[in-house]
């Protein structure tokens, strides 16, 4: 039942941020967010774009559906908000 739910999600996210490759790659607003994660301590993610505009939860949610990343912590402050990290999946996808 789990699995369905994630990937409910990533296919939602899929049609918000463009096609996913066929191959279960990430699409190119996929690779730009997880790409960020390449050079931060422990693979942390942004919670901003590059213009600040705030990452799309479903574009976090379908990564996490596809374990590219995973969450990390969570934010008191902000408790709607997913602080994640990159997995070993997601630096092996993006190679």
């Amino acid at each position: 039942m789990e699995d369905d739910k994630l990937q409910t999600a990533a296919d939602a996210a899929s049609s918000v941020h463009g096609q996913p490759d066929p191959d279960g790659r990430p699409n190119a607003a996929q690779r730009r967010y997880l790409a960020r994660g390449l050079t931060q301590p422990g693979g942390k993610l942004p919670l901003f774009d590059e213009e600040g505009q705030h990452f799309h939860p479903a574009l976090v949610r379908a990564c996490i559906a596809h374990g590219w990343a995973e969450p990390w912590f969570g934010n008191p402050l902000k408790p709607d908000w997913l602080t994640c990290k990159l997995t070993d999946k997601g630096r092996a996808v993006l190679r």
